[in-house]
């Protein structure tokens, strides 16, 4: 399992970087199938109830940058720092 504090942003390319929940990552089955954390480029989209995203890996997996979208609210600049 491995832990990002995340942000988000709106408003653009442009727009500022504002905090937001921690994104717990673990997807298992019957082995590790994306490593924690995930290798450098590995790339991850999900899609539910509560939101949809898709987000890639790079600097060892210590890091992530992409897009989500929540429930009620439009699409956002999403990106995520490992915390040790």
């Amino acid at each position: 399992m491995a832990t990002y504090s995340t942000e988000i942003q709106w408003g653009g390319a442009e727009g500022q970087w504002h905090a937001d929940t921690d994104l717990r990552l673990d997807i298992i089955n019957r082995k590790q199938i994306v490593d924690a954390p995930p290798a450098e480029g590995t790339q991850i989209s999900w899609s539910g109830p509560m939101g949809n995203g898709s987000v890639t890996f790079f600097d060892g997996g210590s890091r992530f940058q992409g897009t989500a979208q929540f429930p009620d609210e439009g699409p956002v600049g999403y990106r995520g720092t490992l915390k040790s």
